[in-house]
């Protein structure tokens, strides 16, 4: 950890004085290399919630103090992808963190400030909302907008790490019943305490895919792989009922190789394989109106709070999948 210059606004863009930035296993990824994009020296974070430091000239809707969060994809707000209003797959995307210096620090900067950045309401703390802009949203976008999960469905989730544990507690204000699957005794207990209605130590079963059809009486509508693997990935998807929807939001990185879908199932039950990448800014009110009414409460999955000085051992350890819940870096402590 090092001092380097304060960040500046590009004209359309803005800086940011961090309150808070989660540690997240997509920094992991980054710091071991499979974001190819990335040089060293570098900044990470993407996950964050602060004030407004400074304004370039031609923001519209900012203004220095706003209070606010952005989405870990940042959209250029002028392509075909962005006036459809799908900014999460913009190809001119950047990501803090990824495409450039991140939260892992006292400011940082961001463009196309009038499309990308979301006003955070007085209820919702700075922890908090640094823990929402990739696991939580992915999750409700994987849920709500992707899977369109409702309530008296059965949704599986594979992995309880922070984007399972909010798949879990956003599955439980839809009014789905959820099994969580996890290795970790922990973890699960964790999970049952937030929502879960049945959870699954994989290492007691041996094919957990096979249960889940057997004790469902077909299978779930929806499947969620909120680790990302290839294990987690086909279990997920040989756990649905017919024309159920698999969601996989956990990376899985190209050293594991290419995971071998059972699209035998796919075609024969009419299964549907989505994705999800983060959520589009325009998005955030809805999700934000669930926890201001108080249907979920992500705050319960913040574990522990730690200075930036702790942050490079704490990213290091990330694969070894330490406690449970969310870490928040706090920059200025």
């Amino acid at each position: 950890m090092q001092t380097v210059p304060d960040p500046t606004p590009a004209p359309h863009g803005v800086v940011i004085r961090v309150s808070a930035t989660g540690l997240c296993r997509s920094d992991w990824h980054g710091w071991v290399g499979h974001d190819p994009d990335i040089c060293l020296p570098h900044v990470p974070g993407h996950e964050f919630a602060g004030t407004i430091q400074a304004v370039g000239n031609r923001v519209t809707k900012w203004k220095v103090v706003d209070r606010v969060t952005v989405p870990f994809v940042c959209a250029c707000g002028s392509c075909e992808q962005c006036a459809a209003g799908d900014q999460q797959v913009c190809p001119h995307q950047t990501q803090p963190g990824f495409t450039h210096w991140g939260s892992f620090a006292q400011y940082v900067a961001i463009d196309f400030a009038d499309v990308n950045l979301v006003s955070l309401p007085d209820e919702i703390d700075d922890a908090t909302a640094a823990s929402l802009g990739c696991r939580f949203a992915t999750a409700f976008r994987g849920l709500v907008d992707q899977a369109r999960l409702g309530a008296g469905q059965t949704v599986a989730i594979y992995g309880c790490g922070g984007v399972g544990l909010s798949a879990i507690m956003i599955a439980r204000a839809l009014g789905a019943t959820i099994i969580a699957v996890d290795i970790d005794a922990e973890k699960l207990n964790f999970a049952r305490s937030i929502g879960a209605d049945f959870t699954w130590n994989a290492l007691d079963k041996s094919d957990v895919a096979a249960e889940i059809i057997e004790q469902t009486q077909g299978g779930v509508h929806v499947s969620v792989d909120a680790l990302g693997s290839t294990q987690t990935c086909k279990a997920s998807i040989e756990s649905l009922r017919k024309r159920g929807r698999h969601i996989q939001i956990g990376l899985m990185p190209a050293e594991q190789g290419k995971c071998e879908l059972p699209m035998g199932k796919i075609i024969a039950d009419e299964l549907e394989i989505y994705g999800s990448h983060g959520m589009q800014a325009h998005r955030y009110p809805a999700m934000l109106e669930l926890i201001r009414s108080q249907k979920v409460d992500p705050a319960k999955l913040i574990s522990k709070t730690i200075p930036l000085s702790q942050a490079p051992n704490a990213l290091a350890q990330m694969n070894q999948f330490p406690g449970t819940g969310v870490t928040i870096i706090d920059p200025h402590q």
